[in-house]
């Protein structure tokens, strides 16, 4: 179950005590399409000088096709498969903060292997704000409907209750990303998980 937590404003004190007790294990944002988690994941790993990753680009990456076009050629299993696996393989490697794709998270293996290997952060953001995000990019296939907005809704009622899993949960507005970075780095220093050794700590 996530803790929603009202947390303290970060400091460069924080920031350090949080690099202390991560050990090998990353920080994982998860969340909807428009949550923000490649943007706050960004300013995340500079304040917490770790390498950043964001898994949609790494599968672009590693197929040669941009996501819309894998959707629109190959399907969305075979999306999710690769989307699978090089999750896992990005898993694997030093810490970094990594922002994974919407749906990535409603896996179960996905999700236990970043419960054995990160400390998981959602990014929570209202309808509202997610559908006038996403509205400024036509590169969302899943959006690709007559009704985008009662997509989005359908999505949101589906998948709230699995990102809810997540360790930390913040919430993520019209606010500046900077801030909701703050926010995030002073959740996870409250974050009874993430100041516990993790798995591959204990090895």
């Amino acid at each position: 179950m996530s803790d929603t937590i009202s947390p303290v404003p970060a400091t460069a004190s924080l920031e350090a005590e949080i690099l202390a007790v991560l050990g090998k294990r990353l920080i994982v944002l998860v969340g909807m399409m428009g949550a923000g988690k490649s943007t706050i994941g960004r300013r995340l790993a500079a304040r917490l000088n770790l390498p950043f990753f964001d898994s949609d680009e790494e599968i672009e990456a590693a197929a040669g096709e941009t996501i819309e076009e894998i959707f629109q050629n190959r399907g969305e299993a075979v999306f999710r498969d690769g989307e699978r696996r090089v999750i896992a393989r990005l898993l694997t490697g030093p810490v970094h903060v990594l922002a994974t794709g919407g749906g990535a998270f409603m896996d179960p293996a996905t999700r236990a292997a970043i419960a054995r290997r990160g400390v998981s952060v959602w990014l929570r953001a209202d309808l509202d704000v997610l559908f006038a995000r996403v509205s400024r990019r036509s590169n969302r296939p899943l959006l690709k409907a007559p009704d985008p907005r009662a997509v989005l809704a359908e999505l949101i009622e589906r998948r709230n209750p699995v990102y809810a899993e997540a360790d930390v949960t913040i919430d993520s507005g019209d606010g500046a990303p900077e801030l909701t970075a703050t926010r995030a780095i002073a959740a996870l220093a409250q974050c009874p998980r993430a100041l516990q050794p993790g798995e591959e700590d204990r090895r």
